[in-house]
Protein backbone atom coordinates (compact mmCIF):
# COMPACT_ATOMS: atom_id res chain seq x y z
CA UNK A 1 0.00 0.00 0.00
CA UNK A 2 2.83 2.28 0.97
CA UNK A 3 4.57 1.76 -2.61
CA UNK A 4 1.23 2.60 -4.01
CA UNK A 5 1.03 5.45 -2.71
CA UNK A 6 4.67 6.98 -3.24
CA UNK A 7 4.32 5.28 -7.10
CA UNK A 8 1.26 7.64 -7.33
CA UNK A 9 2.48 10.41 -5.87
CA UNK A 10 5.71 10.28 -7.81
CA UNK A 11 3.48 10.41 -11.16
CA UNK A 12 1.32 13.28 -9.71
CA UNK A 13 4.88 15.34 -8.69
CA UNK A 14 5.86 14.77 -12.58
CA UNK A 15 2.71 14.90 -14.19
CA UNK A 16 2.60 18.57 -12.29
CA UNK A 17 5.74 19.19 -13.37
CA UNK A 18 5.23 18.35 -16.83
CA UNK A 19 2.58 20.93 -17.28
CA UNK A 20 4.11 23.63 -15.24
CA UNK A 21 7.25 23.18 -18.12
CA UNK A 22 4.13 23.90 -20.69
CA UNK A 23 2.83 26.77 -19.69
CA UNK A 24 6.76 28.29 -19.05
CA UNK A 25 7.59 27.48 -22.53
CA UNK A 26 3.93 28.94 -24.08
CA UNK A 27 5.57 32.19 -24.65
CA UNK A 28 2.89 33.58 -26.57
CA UNK A 29 4.08 35.92 -29.52
CA UNK A 30 1.38 34.83 -32.29
CA UNK A 31 -1.97 32.92 -32.07
CA UNK A 32 -4.37 31.84 -34.38
CA UNK A 33 -8.13 31.62 -32.41
CA UNK A 34 -10.46 29.22 -33.04
CA UNK A 35 -13.61 29.53 -31.44
CA UNK A 36 -15.40 25.78 -31.42
CA UNK A 37 -18.77 27.13 -31.58
CA UNK A 38 -22.01 25.78 -34.08
CA UNK A 39 -23.45 29.11 -33.82
CA UNK A 40 -21.56 31.58 -36.21
CA UNK A 41 -22.58 34.28 -33.80
CA UNK A 42 -21.28 32.78 -30.63
CA UNK A 43 -17.85 31.96 -32.32
CA UNK A 44 -17.50 35.64 -33.72
CA UNK A 45 -17.94 37.21 -30.42
CA UNK A 46 -15.33 35.09 -29.13
CA UNK A 47 -12.89 35.26 -31.42
CA UNK A 48 -13.18 39.11 -31.69
CA UNK A 49 -13.21 39.45 -28.09
CA UNK A 50 -9.98 37.00 -28.11
CA UNK A 51 -8.13 38.80 -30.77
CA UNK A 52 -8.58 42.82 -29.19
CA UNK A 53 -7.78 41.35 -26.00
CA UNK A 54 -4.34 39.75 -27.41
CA UNK A 55 -3.44 42.62 -29.73
CA UNK A 56 -4.02 44.59 -26.66
CA UNK A 57 -0.79 43.04 -25.23
CA UNK A 58 1.01 43.05 -28.59
CA UNK A 59 0.67 39.67 -29.32
CA UNK A 60 -0.25 39.10 -33.66
CA UNK A 61 -3.40 37.43 -33.75
CA UNK A 62 -5.81 36.34 -36.00
CA UNK A 63 -9.63 34.77 -36.09
CA UNK A 64 -9.71 31.80 -37.88
CA UNK A 65 -13.19 33.17 -39.57
CA UNK A 66 -10.36 35.11 -41.89
CA UNK A 67 -9.27 31.71 -43.10
CA UNK A 68 -11.80 29.40 -43.89
CA UNK A 69 -14.78 30.58 -46.13
CA UNK A 70 -17.93 31.01 -45.10
CA UNK A 71 -19.59 27.91 -44.35
CA UNK A 72 -16.51 26.15 -44.53
CA UNK A 73 -15.14 23.40 -42.03
CA UNK A 74 -12.52 24.41 -39.25
CA UNK A 75 -10.65 21.19 -40.57
CA UNK A 76 -9.22 23.00 -43.82
CA UNK A 77 -6.92 24.80 -40.84
CA UNK A 78 -4.77 21.87 -40.71
CA UNK A 79 -4.49 21.48 -44.78
CA UNK A 80 -0.61 21.86 -45.91
CA UNK A 81 -1.48 24.88 -48.28
CA UNK A 82 -3.57 27.05 -45.48
CA UNK A 83 -0.58 25.86 -42.95
CA UNK A 84 2.16 26.76 -45.02
CA UNK A 85 0.22 30.47 -46.21
CA UNK A 86 -0.34 30.90 -42.42
CA UNK A 87 3.25 30.22 -41.35
CA UNK A 88 4.18 32.83 -43.83
CA UNK A 89 2.21 35.52 -42.05
CA UNK A 90 4.26 34.80 -38.94
CA UNK A 91 1.70 32.35 -37.39
CA UNK A 92 2.58 28.95 -35.46
CA UNK A 93 0.72 28.88 -33.00
CA UNK A 94 -3.03 27.75 -33.03
CA UNK A 95 -5.76 28.50 -29.87
CA UNK A 96 -8.54 26.09 -29.78
CA UNK A 97 -11.74 27.28 -27.61
CA UNK A 98 -14.32 25.64 -26.64
CA UNK A 99 -16.97 25.22 -23.87
CA UNK A 100 -16.55 21.92 -21.53
CA UNK A 101 -19.92 22.97 -19.92
CA UNK A 102 -22.08 24.48 -17.32
CA UNK A 103 -22.55 24.37 -13.29
CA UNK A 104 -19.98 21.71 -12.70
CA UNK A 105 -16.69 21.50 -11.43
CA UNK A 106 -14.35 19.84 -14.30
CA UNK A 107 -11.65 18.21 -14.19
CA UNK A 108 -8.90 18.38 -17.17
CA UNK A 109 -8.78 15.88 -19.66
CA UNK A 110 -6.19 13.56 -19.26
CA UNK A 111 -5.97 12.42 -23.10
CA UNK A 112 -5.58 15.53 -25.32
CA UNK A 113 -6.63 15.15 -28.94
CA UNK A 114 -4.72 15.97 -32.01
CA UNK A 115 -5.60 19.25 -33.59
CA UNK A 116 -7.01 17.47 -36.52
CA UNK A 117 -9.52 15.53 -33.94
CA UNK A 118 -10.01 18.40 -32.30
CA UNK A 119 -10.91 20.37 -34.73
CA UNK A 120 -13.50 17.82 -36.46
CA UNK A 121 -15.64 17.13 -33.21
CA UNK A 122 -18.80 18.92 -32.90
CA UNK A 123 -19.10 21.31 -29.93
CA UNK A 124 -22.94 21.99 -29.01
CA UNK A 125 -22.70 24.19 -26.21
CA UNK A 126 -23.88 28.21 -27.42
CA UNK A 127 -21.65 30.70 -25.39
CA UNK A 128 -24.54 31.36 -22.78
CA UNK A 129 -27.11 29.40 -21.70
CA UNK A 130 -30.09 30.97 -19.48
CA UNK A 131 -30.08 28.30 -16.41
CA UNK A 132 -26.72 28.52 -16.38
CA UNK A 133 -24.67 29.89 -13.48
CA UNK A 134 -20.82 29.35 -14.91
CA UNK A 135 -19.45 28.13 -17.84
CA UNK A 136 -16.03 26.28 -18.37
CA UNK A 137 -14.11 27.22 -20.88
CA UNK A 138 -11.07 24.81 -22.35
CA UNK A 139 -8.18 26.42 -24.08
CA UNK A 140 -6.11 24.62 -25.91
CA UNK A 141 -2.63 25.60 -27.80
CA UNK A 142 -0.83 23.80 -30.86
CA UNK A 143 2.67 24.76 -32.07
CA UNK A 144 3.40 22.46 -35.28
CA UNK A 145 0.49 20.55 -34.78
CA UNK A 146 0.90 19.17 -31.83
CA UNK A 147 -0.30 20.09 -28.04
CA UNK A 148 1.78 22.30 -26.10
CA UNK A 149 -0.47 23.96 -23.33
CA UNK A 150 -3.98 22.95 -21.93
CA UNK A 151 -6.35 24.80 -19.81
CA UNK A 152 -9.62 25.41 -18.11
CA UNK A 153 -11.12 28.47 -17.10
CA UNK A 154 -14.45 28.80 -15.35
CA UNK A 155 -16.63 31.76 -15.47
CA UNK A 156 -18.28 33.07 -12.26
CA UNK A 157 -22.17 33.85 -12.37
CA UNK A 158 -23.14 34.53 -15.73
CA UNK A 159 -26.96 36.30 -16.66
CA UNK A 160 -25.79 37.21 -20.34
CA UNK A 161 -23.83 36.68 -23.57
CA UNK A 162 -21.97 39.99 -22.82
CA UNK A 163 -21.05 38.85 -19.31
CA UNK A 164 -20.04 35.77 -20.13
CA UNK A 165 -17.77 37.16 -22.68
CA UNK A 166 -16.43 39.51 -19.93
CA UNK A 167 -15.86 37.77 -17.49
CA UNK A 168 -14.65 35.32 -19.45
CA UNK A 169 -11.88 37.99 -21.01
CA UNK A 170 -10.87 39.42 -17.64
CA UNK A 171 -9.73 35.50 -16.65
CA UNK A 172 -7.84 35.26 -20.24
CA UNK A 173 -5.93 38.84 -19.35
CA UNK A 174 -5.09 37.52 -15.83
CA UNK A 175 -3.70 34.47 -17.33
CA UNK A 176 -2.32 36.05 -20.52
CA UNK A 177 -0.17 38.32 -17.60
CA UNK A 178 1.05 35.90 -15.21
CA UNK A 179 2.12 32.41 -17.56
CA UNK A 180 1.30 32.70 -21.57
CA UNK A 181 3.65 35.48 -22.30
Amino acid sequence: MKNLFLTLSSVLLISCFSFAQNVEDLNLKNVLVVGQQDELSDQYTLEVGLLQLFNQYGIKSKASLNVVKQRGSDTTLVQDSIRKALEEEGFDTYLLVSIRGYNNRFRPSENIKSIKEELSAGHLYPLYRESAANVTFTFTFYRDMKPVHYEMIRTGTVGSKDAVMKKLLKKVEKRLKKDWM
